[in-house]
């Protein structure tokens, strides 16, 4: 495998992970913030797409042909964290399948040495690679994929890094609350 071809099925791997975290949760708890900050599933959903669609849009000189007004430059902050009540889960996942496909003629298009200029990022540092580019947006979605486990997780107990494998220990709930208090000592030992 080549290693452009490598880094879409990393970026693909993350971007599955997203959404699988969407499966089988009510409307509410799609939407719900669940951390101090208003982390929630769908606004993780609704954050990549813009993510994807500023880097492999607009800093290649390819812009995605829909507009967006949480994009805008007077947007509300925040406004691409968290779906309206207006906005449909089912919009949202939409629109991050259609910036997939996008970004993916735009990766398919160019060479990986191919120069972006990221405009939000200080000159000096602005002019990157089509191979930098991707690696950040993998690492990006990524991180966005274990939050979405996190609060997946914190909803309902279900935790792992896809449908068909968890990479989590087989076991049944009374082992996780023996392992969970195991911790919770352990670290109140620890602090005296």
């Amino acid at each position: 495998m080549d290693q452009k071809s490598t880094l879409r099925r990393y970026l693909q791997s993350a971007r599955d992970a997203i959404l699988w975290k969407l499966d089988g949760v009510s409307e509410y708890d799609a939407r719900r913030p669940v951390t101090p900050t208003g982390t929630n599933l769908l606004g993780l959903v609704k954050h990549l797409s813009a993510v994807e669609i500023g880097y492999f849009g607009e800093s290649f000189d390819r812009p995605f042909p829909e507009s967006f007004p949480w994009l805008a430059d007077d947007a509300e902050p925040n406004s691409d964290l968290w779906a309206t009540a207006d906005e449909s889960r089912e919009d949202i996942v939409g629109l991050y399948r259609r910036v997939w496909a996008h970004s993916d003629a735009t990766i398919e298009t160019l060479d990986l040495d191919a120069l972006a200029h990221v405009a939000w990022w200080p000159e000096g540092r602005n002019r990157v690679s089509l191979h930098f580019v991707l690696v950040h947006v993998i690492s990006e979605t990524s991180r966005h994929a274990g939050h979405a486990d996190i609060v997946r997780e914190t909803i309902d107990g279900a935790a792992g890094l896809r449908k068909d494998a968890s990479n989590l220990p087989d076991d049944d709930p009374a082992w996780w609350e023996s392992y969970r208090a195991k911790l919770e000592r352990a670290a109140r030992e620890a602090s005296g």
